[in-house]
């Protein structure tokens, strides 16, 4: 099978592609023939990331596709289903091993591009937006709003009846892609004035970005980060505005909260059906040109979700 990989940490350039074994499923896992890879800034990041006397990370991320064959233990499962779900290792490639845990079935009638572009950012958009703990008609803002995750939390906040919804992105050139995802307004980050203050601020990007977002919150306003970035917050920033700083990791529910996770699951699927949530895909790359794939990524010029096609 085809996999890409990379053996040093650095840019898309390091990325290269080989042939490789498929492998095999384990206890509690499924082998799926993969259709479509969802990349993701997390993933991005730590290809670049050099970590002091570690090798480089697998590449993981999220796959859909068709099973295979199941793993001892396997439960609820059959060959010849099309699910989607997280790949912590050599998500890039034509064969994928996921766990149980971490997979759901794609409904009839969905494709597997749009399962990645759904399935895990539309999770991490709920999840986020149930810890800012919204009131209907409070002020939202979104950065990254023209990602993947972004462009369904500007959906999900309009939708809880946000008084007014502001998309924060890089470039002007973005403004119109979010207005029409339901932005009232949009910010750029180098913006002296972000238009605040919100209410609730919803954070994809961290970093050197975390301290103006927290800035901009209003006097008991809420800031959920759920970004693979970091960044450091002055305690007084938050004291003095009486503010909350929340940090969000989907796993966490999908391993702790099982059925709160499913229950999700079920409302993203049927919120897609009745037309509230639209998926946004920027591309649909070959998997053999991952690299172009994390250079769009990289350079923030994409518009929704970036997907590698086998």
């Amino acid at each position: 099978m085809l996999r890409i990989r990379h053996e040093v940490n650095g840019g898309p350039e390091v990325l290269f592609a080989e042939e490789a074994d498929v492998p095999a499923a384990g206890a509690g896992e499924l082998l799926i023939r993969v259709e479509a890879v969802g990349v993701t800034l997390p993933t991005v990041r730590k290809v670049r990331e050099v970590r002091e006397g570690r090798e480089p990370v697998p590449l993981g991320g999220e796959v859909a596709g068709a099973v295979v064959a199941t793993g001892p233990g396997v439960t609820g499962f059959t060959t010849g289903e099309r699910v989607t779900g997280l790949c912590f290792a050599d998500a890039y490639a034509e064969y994928a091993v996921l766990d149980t845990a971490m997979t759901s079935r794609i409904p009839a009638g969905a494709g597997s591009v749009e399962a990645v572009a759904l399935v895990r950012s539309g999770l991490v958009a709920r999840g986020a937006y149930e810890a800012a703990r919204m009131e209907p008609g409070e002020s939202v803002l979104v950065t990254a709003a023209a990602s993947a995750v972004g462009t369904l939390a500007l959906q999900y906040a309009k939708a809880g009846g946000a008084g007014r919804v502001v998309a924060a992105v890089s470039s002007a050139d973005k403004a119109d892609f979010v207005r029409g995802l339901g932005a009232d307004e949009v910010v750029l980050y180098g913006d002296a004035d972000w238009g605040g203050p919100y209410d609730v601020i919803l954070d994809g990007v961290g970093g050197d970005l975390l301290g103006p977002a927290v800035r901009a919150l209003a006097t008991g306003g809420r800031l959920v980060a759920f970004s693979s970035g970091g960044g450091t917050v002055q305690a007084y920033e938050l004291l003095v505005r009486g503010a909350s700083l929340i940090g969000f990791q989907m796993r966490a529910v999908a391993t702790g909260k099982p059925e709160l996770y499913e229950r999700w699951l079920r409302e993203l699927w049927q919120l897609r059906a009745a037309g509230t949530l639209r998926t946004a895909v920027h591309a649909e790359i070959p998997l053999a040109e991952a690299a172009r794939a994390h250079a769009v990524i990289e350079q923030r010029r994409n518009l929704g979700k970036v997907v590698l096609v086998p």
